[in-house]
This record gives C-alpha cells, sequence and structure tokens, in this order.
C-alpha cells in the first residue's frame, strides 16, 4: 500500500519531466525561450466586403394628383405591369372643367376689352394708361387659362414609364387633396433593378464605384448575377448608422426579382490597402482593433508591439498599424513570452 502510495505521489512529476524532454513546455527558469518566426513584408490586400439589402429600382415614384377632388377611376390594381403614357387613374373633372371653362371666357372678355380700347386709343379717346391697363388684363387672362388647362392635364395620372404599380393608396371615390400620394411606381420594366445594401464606414471607405461584385438570391432562377458598384452614399442613414451601396447587375434580372425581395452580395475592392498578414497564433489580447504581437530584430530577444487590427480573413490578421520597421515576427510561443524575453530561433 506504501509502495502504490508513493507511486501516485510521483506519477505527475514523471509526467513533467517526460513532457520537459519532449520539448511540449519551455523552461521558464530564465533560458531562451524557442519560438518560430516569420519574415514580415506588407501586401497590397483586397478584403472582399459582404453584406445584404433589397432590391430596388433608382424610379420608384410616388405618383399623385397636382390638383384636389374626387378620385373618378382607378384603371390599375398593385402589381399591374404598366406602359409608358398609359392612364392610371383620374379625378372627377366637373370642378377643373368649370374652372377651365371660366378661364377661357375671361381670355375672351380681356381680348374682346383689348380690341375695343386698342381702337378707341388710335382715336385718341382713351389714354396710354388705358391701353395698357387692356394689354395687362389680357396677358393675365390668358395665363390664367394656361394654368387651368394645366390643372386639368394634371388631373390624371399616366405612367411616366414601363414599369409596376408597387402600392395603391387611395380607393375610387376618396377625396383627395393636392399631392396626395395615390399610387408607387417604378421602372422595372426597364430593367433598372439595383440591389442597395448597408455598410459599415470601414467598408464604404474601401469601395469605389465600378468595383466588381457578385449578388445572388435564394430563388432557382437566378443564384447569382455579377454586379458593380454603381452609387454610394454620401451621408449616414440616421436610422440604421449605416451607409447604403447601389449594385447595378451587369445583366437584365427580368421578372426574376421584385422591388424588396432580400439579397446578398460580395463586393471586391478594386484598390486593395497596404497591410501584413499574420497568423492567428500570432496574435496577442486581441482587443476590438487592438492587439500585441512578439517581433525579434536580432533573433535573440523577444519585443512586444502594440498593433492595429484592419480586419480579418480565413487564414490571416489583417494588420495595418505597429509593424512599421520590424521584419521578423514571432509565430510560435509567445505565450510564454514577455517584453525582452530571451528567446532561440528553432526551425
Amino acid at each position: 500500500m506504501k509502495k502504490n502510495y508513493l507511486y501516485m505521489l510521483l506519477f505527475p512529476v514523471m509526467l513533467a519531466g517526460c513532457s520537459h524532454q519532449a520539448g511540449d513546455t519551455p523552461d521558464l527558469s530564465g533560458a531562451p525561450v524557442p519560438v518560430k518566426v516569420v519574415t514580415l513584408s506588407q501586401q497590397v490586400v483586397s478584403e472582399p466586403v459582404y453584406s445584404s439589402g433589397s432590391f430596388t429600382t433608382d424610379d420608384e415614384t410616388i405618383r399623385s394628383f397636382k390638383t384636389g377632388g374626387v378620385v373618378q377611376r382607378l384603371f390599375v390594381r398593385e402589381g399591374d405591369a404598366i406602359k409608358k403614357g398609359e392612364l392610371l387613374a383620374t379625378l372627377d373633372l366637373t370642378e377643373i372643367a368649370a374652372q377651365v371653362t371660366q378661364a377661357t371666357l375671361a381670355c375672351e372678355k380681356a381680348q374682346r376689352d383689348y380690341k375695343r380700347v386698342s381702337n378707341l386709343y388710335r382715336d385718341s379717346v382713351v389714354t396710354l394708361e388705358q391701353f395698357q391697363n387692356a394689354a395687362t388684363g389680357l396677358d393675365i387672362a390668358r395665363e390664367q387659362l394656361t394654368a387651368a388647362q394645366f390643372n386639368r392635364t394634371f388631373s390624371e395620372i399616366r405612367a411616366a414609364g414601363d414599369g409596376f404599380i408597387l402600392r395603391k393608396f387611395v380607393n375610387e371615390g376618396q377625396v383627395v387633396g393636392p399631392g396626395t400620394p395615390v399610387f408607387q411606381t417604378n421602372g422595372a420594366g426597364n430593367g433598372n433593378w439595383i440591389l442597395r445594401v448597408a455598410v459599415s464606414d470601414g467598408q464604404w471607405s474601401s469601395l469605389a464605384i465600378g468595383d466588381p461584385a457578385v449578388i445572388s438570391t435564394d430563388l432557382p432562377e437566378m443564384r447569382s448575377a455579377g454586379a458593380f458598384v454603381m452609387h454610394k452614399s454620401e451621408g449616414v442613414d440616421p436610422v440604421s448608422g449605416t451607409f447604403t451601396i447601389d449594385l447595378k447587375p451587369s445583366t437584365s434580372l427580368g421578372r426574376f426579382v421584385a422591388s424588396g425581395m432580400f439579397g446578398k452580395a460580395v463586393i471586391t475592392p478594386a484598390r486593395g490597402r497596404k497591410c501584413w498578414l499574420i497568423p492567428y497564433d500570432a496574435l496577442l489580447d486581441g482587443d476590438g482593433n487592438k492587439g500585441y504581437v512578439f517581433v525579434t530584430s536580432d533573433g535573440h530577444k523577444a519585443s512586444r508591439v502594440k498593433v492595429s487590427i484592419a480586419g480579418i480573413t480565413r487564414d490571416h490578421v489583417m494588420i495595418d498599424g505597429g509593424l512599421e520597421g520590424c521584419n521578423t515576427l514571432i509565430v510560435t510561443g509567445s505565450a510564454y513570452l514577455t517584453d525582452q524575453s530571451p528567446i532561440t530561433v528553432v526551425h
């Protein structure tokens, strides 16, 4: 029993000794720590931007009447395809027609008055001021007629281009005021689809107009398609705190997508940025965009350096600051090092 007890006490020590002989645990008694190193060099890296958003068109429009009145007819419903110039809705024209008639009669009267005063002025019966007032009255009446006719024209809604009715806001018989939304339309009939995605400020700054992208959906008809950056927002969205990027498909999407449909995008910046790519194991005490690594300049001592993290890839960490002037990075054994620890480089 005593022999077995002694064996149990010595067993951990024996294991530790075996482990040390195998080189798994460095000797921390002041002897150099065995490490592996790599040579540092800056590279131009284009980090892909992954984002998502919804499909829309760059010409979605809220259509409304120029004047107010009673909605007489709605000729389309939500989801209907429309053609340029097609009549979509009209007001009851009783009131606006009366206004046009009044303006027409007033214009005719002003013209008669002007003709009569003009004849009298030639005969020196009326003064120059009276003649000029009659001319001004005729001009005013003509402009009032033009305005009334204009209002009559825009008492109906016609399609500005080929597209679709996205939403209908009113019904027949409803009283609406000037500018009240009646329809929301888009120009999808012309193939003007874009994918509008949200990106962070760092991603926004790395992208440029024309950068290539790949967009995708869950639809079997359109798994993926090529695209490019068409537009960058110049201000942040106050609600989400993000910037928007508009991606234009390189080919027509036809009827495969609809307004508001979800889509994903992978954007590749054409202009990369210079940074150092280091293994994950070399980074210590990472916190946000800061961390620490160990470097060596002579192969005998390790120096602890604070670095700035620019991003990550599948296999590396991107460092964009802190390694200036450093040429050798310690990639293994860092966990056993402190600043100015002695090291020995192994291969």
